[in-house]
Formats: structure tokens, C-alpha cells, sequence
């Protein structure tokens, strides 16, 4: 399974970047590669955090991709 990364500008110039499939993981950065950069490490905080504290996850999430 891929995570998807949902990318898109907003009117005030910020990018904004979401993985849908994990709630929460929606963050902004000035740049689109700054976005999805952001939005990658967020997505691995969150999976770390439920592997530490015994929650299941997704066991074929192995890579991020774009959304187009």
C-alpha cells in the first residue's frame, strides 16, 4: 500500500500537504517540496509513535508517493 501525499497551494501562497490515511498528518511549508518533505516526516513520527505504543498500522506501507 502507498501512502498518498495530497499537495496543494493555497491562496495565500503556502503549500499545504496531507496523508489522508493518517489523521492529523496535514502540514503547510513554503514550497511544495518543503510541504511533502514535511508531511513524509510527520507520516514517519506518527507510524513510530503507534509502533511504540503497540497500535496496529499499516504493514504495507513501506513508501510515500504524490498525488497528481
Amino acid at each position: 500500500m502507498e501512502l498518498r501525499i495530497e499537495v496543494e497551494q493555497e491562496e495565500d501562497g503556502r503549500w499545504i500537504a496531507e496523508v489522508a490515511d493518517l489523521p492529523g498528518v496535514l502540514v503547510y511549508g513554503s514550497a511544495r517540496p518543503e510541504a511533502i518533505q514535511r508531511a513524509q516526516a510527520l507520516a514517519l513520527r506518527v507510524l513510530a509513535d503507534r509502533i511504540e505504543h503497540g497500535e496496529e498500522i499499516l504493514e504495507t506501507a513501506k513508501h510515500f508517493v504524490e498525488a497528481a
